[in-house]
């Protein structure tokens, strides 16, 4: 199995180096085309020949190809690759709000899968939502989310409109996720713990209750309400993020990530 790799950034390099670790694809074949010459920046996995910067009939002769580069630059790119493509080809997108029909039409091709990771890929804990077009078969969809699982767990959707949801939830979750680390790791050093301590803290806090919720059957609710006892410290936090409408406020923010996943598809 050929797969060529469109836009070698973050998302690109990830998946050239899952597929290639895991022995799903061997690095002699993967191919990678992007606008530097990024194989004369580092070494990587990949032959150095088969990096390229320019978009040839020989490149594209392969069995899968990852458009990861960024939504605003997919139009200009479409114009550069689509005589070089062919209906047989199955194309994975990780492009946020590019629909799957837009994708079908620019680059005249009818098998795709449109995804959604999250920047957890990088270790092989990311999440991945993905859909795809009526036109790939069960085989396909099969092989393609064996690709997906290299980086980590993967959630097919059969309605394609849960992509931007997606893209708003997980594939931007991490952010939210660090914003309040920060903010909790600034309220430790004000408290009088040093930056050190205070991100030692506050990381192993996170983690700790990821695990402790994953392992378990109890809700995130239940959780609260075992760590939270009545008039305790806890209880008081908790009373003032309601105040503050902290949990309202957070849905409104994600919502305007979803509005802005829409929009990039537009």
């Amino acid at each position: 199995m050929k797969v060529l790799i469109v836009g070698f950034g973050n998302m690109g390099q990830t998946y050239a180096n899952s597929f290639i670790g895991s022995g799903f694809v061997q690095p002699k074949d993967m191919f990678v085309l992007s606008r530097n010459e990024v194989q004369k920046k580092k070494e990587y996995l990949i032959p150095k020949q088969n990096f390229s910067t320019t978009a040839t009939k020989e490149l594209f002769n392969v069995d899968i190809i990852i458009v990861a580069v960024k939504p605003q630059d997919f139009k200009q790119l479409s114009e550069q690759i689509k005589t070089f493509l062919k209906q047989e080809h199955l194309v994975l997108s990780v492009m946020a709000g590019i629909s799957i029909e837009r994708i079908q039409n620019e680059l005249n091709v009818e098998k795709v899968v449109r995804s959604m990771p999250n920047i957890s890929t990088q270790i092989g804990q990311g999440v991945t939502v993905f859909s795809a077009s009526t036109e790939i078969d069960r085989k396909e969809l099969f092989i393609i989310q064996n690709l997906i699982n290299t980086t980590g767990k993967s959630l097919y959707v059969s309605d394609e409109k849960m992509l931007n949801p997606a893209t708003a939830i997980s594939g931007s979750g991490p952010a939210y996720v660090y914003y309040f680390m920060n903010a909790m790791i600034q309220a430790a050093e004000n408290l009088g713990f040093s930056t050190s301590e205070a991100i030692f803290l506050v990381n192993n806090t996170f983690l700790g209750a990821a695990q402790l919720q994953n392992r378990s059957k109890l809700s995130h609710q239940d959780w609260m309400e075992k760590v939270a006892s009545k008039g305790g410290t806890t209880e008081a936090a908790l009373n003032f993020f309601n105040k503050k409408n902290v949990s309202e406020n957070l849905i409104q923010a994600i919502e305007l990530a979803n509005k802005r996943a829409l929009e990039l598809g537009v």
